[in-house]
């Protein structure tokens, strides 16, 4: 099986709410490729469904020293923090976001 068919496997276990099936299939990918930035955003979102955020925000924080430019990754740790009530962090990763969105 390859990346794109684990992870997609990892997408259906989401989709079912199973979100603990679905972190092991998305760690699994990245093992796989470290460097693949969809299993990023897949990991730090289903962490954060099971209120893992403290384990996201790093999740998320690898996703952007793999690609700083992409918007989605600032604006899901934007949201991160904010969940963890750092305001001041939000806003700084928000704005990052809006700012590589409109190049």
């Amino acid at each position: 099986m390859n990346r794109q068919d684990i992870l997609n496997k990892g997408f259906q276990r989401f989709a079912e709410r199973d979100y603990e099936r679905a972190i092991v299939l998305f760690r699994k990918v990245l093992e796989i490729d470290e460097q693949f930035e969809a299993a990023y955003s897949a990991l730090s979102e289903a962490l954060n469904r099971m209120g893992k955020i403290d384990e996201a925000i790093p999740v998320v924080k690898k996703w952007l020293d793999i690609n700083p430019n992409d918007p989605l990754a600032h604006t899901t740790l934007s949201r991160l923090y904010v969940q963890k009530g750092m305001i001041a962090e939000a806003e700084r990763e928000m704005a990052i976001s809006m700012r590589l969105a409109s190049k």
